[in-house]
């Protein structure tokens, strides 16, 4: 765009930072216009300027409280890097992303939502495309490569094989050790606990073994069924005894006919002799 051209560094150097990962910003995902496109709420981005890793930035605007941040944020809105917009309500199915809307008044408040504009650096774009058309080349052209470049490609290909079928191999050994280990010594012991959770290679292997302990419910979710079961007990009637309804008393004074339904009445009819 034409106003993003126009920015100074200094805000540019700003906006790079925000579409950038060190922000730290949660972003989410909408439509606007039938595409995809990112947005984020201004709170995010008043934290994201407050942080550490703002604050080691260069040749950038400083930011002390909230208020320079939303001053800050406010400035950039002209060059239409980010622009405010109005969330749609949510659409039938639950994972398809809002629709989102811009709004003609353009003002910066953290409770509002404010649409990307501006990809950021494409560097790395460009470098991840020439990579990318490098090693197609480079495949196609295997038959031409040296023939010791050619043996390390093979060497290197039986190395990752041997990797992912030590992996498998793995597996297979701590889950067997787990089934004995819960027969012999309940609870049960892993091999490698974090093999498959989400952390660092290294974590990975660390611990070597650990007991499968189940983990102990949080006080919180006893505190919520403790409250849920108290309000069961008061709702209920005294000694779990349903209540009985209340009888009026019979009304003496009226007759028994009167008591009976109407359909249940009995009649009495006086019939003429018939003296032939």
């Amino acid at each position: 765009m034409e106003q993003q051209a126009k920015a100074p560094q200094d805000l540019r150097s700003v906006v790079n930072f925000l579409r950038s990962s060190k922000s730290g910003m949660k972003v989410r995902v909408g439509v606007y216009n039938g595409k995809r496109i990112d947005y984020f709420k201004g709170k995010s981005a008043l934290k994201a300027l407050q942080s550490p890793a703002y604050a080691k930035l260069k040749n950038v605007p400083p930011v002390a409280s909230d208020s320079d941040a939303q001053q800050l944020l406010t400035s950039l809105l002209p060059f239409a890097f980010f622009l405010r917009v109005e969330r749609q309500p949510p659409p039938s199915s639950s994972n398809a992303p809002r629709q989102v809307l811009i709004t003609q008044q353009q003002l910066f408040t953290p409770d509002d939502y404010f649409a990307w504009f501006y990809e950021g650096s494409q560097w790395t774009t460009y470098v991840g495309g020439i990579a990318m058309v490098a090693i197609m080349l480079a495949g196609v052209m295997f038959p031409l490569w040296p023939p010791i470049m050619r043996l390390g490609v093979w060497y290197l290909s039986v190395a990752v094989l041997a990797l992912v079928g030590l992996f498998f191999v793995l597996a297979i050994v701590r889950l067997i050790f787990y089934i004995i280990t819960v027969i012999v010594a309940s609870p049960g012991i892993w091999i490698f606990p974090k093999l498959f959770a989400d952390v660092g290679f290294v974590e990975s292997f660390i611990p070597l073994w650990e007991w499968d302990i189940p983990q102990k419910k949080s006080k919180k979710k006893r505190a919520d069924k403790s409250e849920k079961s108290k309000t069961k007990g008061s709702a209920s009637p005294e000694n779990g005894q349903s209540p009985s309804p209340s009888l009026a008393p019979a009304d003496d004074s009226g007759s028994a006919a009167s008591s009976r339904p109407a359909s249940r009445a009995a009649r009495v009819e006086d019939v003429p002799d018939d003296e032939s």
